[in-house]
Formats: structure tokens, sequence, C-alpha cells
């Protein structure tokens, strides 16, 4: 019985002989479409072109270039390696087989052909590419979904961020353009970092990305804060200022509650360093700080990055109970907090950096 189902499959038949090329196109014509080739080179070219062959038939000994060169060169085009190619050969020995099918070939078969073993073993490899070509389709579609789904993921990842950044800096109005200045600062200064020793394995692009999109959740424990303390036109006393110290904890409260209710580890989910930052960003490099009075290495490395956005911003700005400080006199605190506010190689690296931060300042300026 003819096979209907292949007779729009085509074959191309690559020989020097005009004999056997004539013989496999009278084989082949009355069940598949048959491109002929009398060449190496002209088989490589109608390989390639549109449309493509599904099945290659190819002799072996040929002038010029043999067939174990056609199929070395189709398997290394990527528009072209996933053809099936069965060689034609007079050869024999076990050799040339193993070394045909070394390259990339599917299957052999001897001259002089049997046209019954031709036709079965086209008719099976056809079936097993069509298998193959669904198979990798499938594929292809799944791993759209999933680069969609992930897309998705992180659309609501940075519009979760986005509104509770908001609804933070609704609290604090004089904050201004705070948040996007810092975000900003943390990410020129993290890419800066990854270039030393001590932060390189760390601050790989990925987590660079996730520092910055973390960035504004800084200070989202202050929506807990009273506004008795957050808006008090002057400074604080000693007793409100204990008040205002407990915006690190209530941050970092609510983003691992946040965490529990979406089901998220502590590797995987994308809060981890948000929160990471909302408790540490006040520790101080001697240990003075708050709210665990870390020292050292013992602060997150995103907290110690933190550090020093948020001090340059703040001294920069007005604030109820202090005038705007001119970027000269920013930097030179944060310089002189070296070794006991900040670490020492982050402050080395910002000293570099203050151009960068002052163009930053300027582009988002209250």
């Amino acid at each position: 019985m003819m096979d209907t189902t292949s007779r729009l499959r085509t074959i191309l038949v690559i020989d020097d002989t005009p004999d056997n090329l004539a013989l496999m196109s009278r084989l082949l014509k009355d069940r598949y479409k048959v491109k002929i080739a009398n060449s190496g080179q002209r088989g490589l070219t109608i390989a390639a072109a549109d449309p493509q062959p599904d099945l290659i038939l190819l002799d072996v000994m040929m002038p010029e270039m043999d067939g174990y060169e056609v199929c070395r060169r189709l398997k290394a085009d990527p528009a072209t390696r996933d053809i099936p190619i069965v060689f034609l050969t007079a050869r024999s020995n076990q050799e040339d087989e193993h070394y045909g099918l070394d390259l990339g070939a599917v299957d052999y078969i001897s001259k002089p052909i049997s046209p019954p073993i031709v036709l079965t073993r086209v008719r099976n490899h056809l079936q097993l590419k069509r298998a193959a070509d669904v198979l990798r389709d499938q594929n292809s579609y799944l791993e759209s979904e999933v680069r969609q789904r992930t897309e998705d993921i992180r659309a609501i990842r940075d519009a979760t961020i986005v509104a509770l950044a908001s609804l933070a800096e609704t609290r604090d109005n004089e904050t201004g353009n705070h948040i996007r200045r810092t975000q900003d600062y943390v990410k020129v200064l993290a890419e800066a970092l990854r270039e030393h020793p001590r932060f390189s394995d760390f601050l790989q692009p990925e987590t660079i990305d996730l520092l910055y999109r973390s960035a504004p959740l800084h200070d989202i424990g202050k929506v807990g804060v009273p506004d008795s303390v957050l808006l008090k036109p002057g400074r604080l006393t000693p007793e409100e200022f204990e008040v205002m110290k407990t915006h690190t904890t209530l941050g970092h409260e609510a983003l691992v509650r946040a965490e529990t209710v979406a089901g998220s580890g502590d590797e995987r989910s994308f809060l981890r360093l948000a929160r990471e930052i909302a408790l540490t960003h006040h520790e101080r490099w001697d240990g003075t700080g708050y709210p665990q009075g870390l020292a050292g290495d013992d602060i997150p490395i995103t907290g110690r990055v933190m550090a020093v956005a948020d001090v340059y911003d703040a001294l920069i700005s007005k604030r109820a109970y202090k005038p705007a400080f001119p970027h000269e006199t920013a930097v030179e605190e944060i310089r002189k907090g070296s070794g006991t506010q900040f670490d020492p190689d982050i402050v080395e690296t910002f000293l570099a950096l203050t151009d960068r931060f002052q163009e930053i300042a300027a582009s988002h300026a209250d």
C-alpha cells in the first residue's frame, strides 16, 4: 500500500552517478517528493534551501567532496543538523559504518540496494523524524510557556515592590524621591563592587538586579511607626528615636510574613534581599548600629551597600531637623565613616563613583 501520509515528505538524494540518481528517483517518486544532487556541494545548497528535505540519502564515494565530508558539514550547520542522513555505499566493512554513524548519520544502506529495504528504512526514519519534530515543537512551546510565566512572576514581583514602596513613601512625605535615588545608587555601587574579590561571588548579575528591585523596600517598616514620631517636625527625643529604630524590625517582620503567605523558601523568595536590607541597613561596621549590633562581615552585603546609599542621600536631602548638605560635604562624611560606620572597601568604591551619585541625585531631585 502506498504511504499516503508521507507523500508530501521530501527526500534529497546526493550521488555523483546519474544511473544511481535515476534508480532512486524511480523508486521513491510515487511515495515522496524527490530532489537530486549530483555533487556534495550541490547537495549542501539544496539541503539548506527552503523547503528543506525531510531525509537525505547520501552516497559515500564521490569526487571532490565525499559523503563523509558532506555529512560533517550538514551536522555542523544549525540549519541542517536535524535532517536525518542515511548513507548509501558499496563499502560494507564495520569500520566504515561506525565512522559514518559517529559523524551523525542514522543508518547505512549497502549497494547494490534492495528496493524493499530502502523503502522500509526510509519510511521508518521519516516516522522517527516526524516524532522528533513533534517533540521538538512541544519542547519549544513549553520553553515559551516557562519564559512567559517567568515574566509574569517578575511583573507581579515588581508591582508588589512598587506598591509597598509607594505605601511607605506616602507615610513619610519628606523623603520625596529618596526611594528612587537610593535604588539607583545601590545599582551603580553593586555593579562596581562586582569587580572586587570580596564581593564578586555574591554580586552576580541576577543578584544585582534583585538588589536593585528590592532596595525601595528598605524603609517599608516606617508604615508601622506612629505619626507622632515619623512626622515630628524636629529632632526626636531619645525615647522617640528608640521607636523610630523599630522600623527595621517592623519591615523585616512584615516581609517575612509576606514570604510565609506566598509559601516561598528563604533562597527562592524575591523578598529575601528586601527583608535583609530592611533589617540591616542601619547596622554599623564597628558594631554600634541597630537593631542587632552586627559588626564587620556579619552585616550582610546588601545592608552594607544600602547603608552607604541611604546615608549619602539623607545627607544631601533637606529634613525637618537639618538643611540639605552639599554633595562635597556628604562625600566627606561618608569618607570619615570608613571603618566605623561603613565597610572600608565599599567606601573606597563609593569614592570612585561620586560623580555618578551626584548625577543620580540631580536626575531625581526633590
